[in-house]
């Protein structure tokens, strides 16, 4: 699936967050932000490709241990990797600017390293700027990201 970097992400109007610990617990709510594409790669699509900050990768690998953002049942497979590559199923958001978060497929972090995709500097300076502490911190029903709205949230408590 190809979007274009920092285009507006159309794909699910609604987000959902799902406990990576217990795997049951979800909330899902359609957010205020505008969320803007980052690192949908495909096959045949051109890419920018360099280097990234020092410690950049390890953030995002930290941010994604963390956080499971509308996972899916069926999976996604790079198809960058001349090989069986590997399989993603679900999105991070990361906040960037007021009323900005980019949407990034789980596999980013493999684009990354194995493909080496370069994402635009406004994302990699929001991965950077992530409170890694509080989101590791994070217990349901708080999730690890900080824009999720007051009202119009739905809940799923087992």
């Amino acid at each position: 699936m190809f979007y274009e970097d920092l285009t507006e992400y159309t794909y699910s109007a609604d987000d959902a967050f799902t406990d990576p610990q217990s795997g049951f617990y979800a909330l899902w709510y359609r957010p205020a932000y505008t969320r803007l594409n980052v690192g949908w790669l495909q096959q045949g699509e051109p890419y920018p490709t360099g280097d990234v900050p020092a410690g950049f990768v390890e953030k995002l690998a930290a941010v994604q241990r963390v956080q499971w953002m509308n996972v899916c049942l069926g999976v996604h497979e790079c198809d960058l990797c001349p090989d069986e590559g590997p399989e993603g199923n679900g999105e991070l958001r990361i906040p960037g600017a007021p009323s900005i978060a980019y949407a990034a497929p789980f596999l980013i972090t493999h684009y990354v390293t194995a493909h080496g995709y370069r994402p635009p500097a406004e994302f990699v300076a929001a991965v950077l700027a992530v409170d890694l502490d509080a989101w590791a911190a994070a217990r349901w029903p708080e999730v690890p990201f900080p824009w999720v709205p007051q009202e119009g949230v739905e809940w799923l408590l087992e």
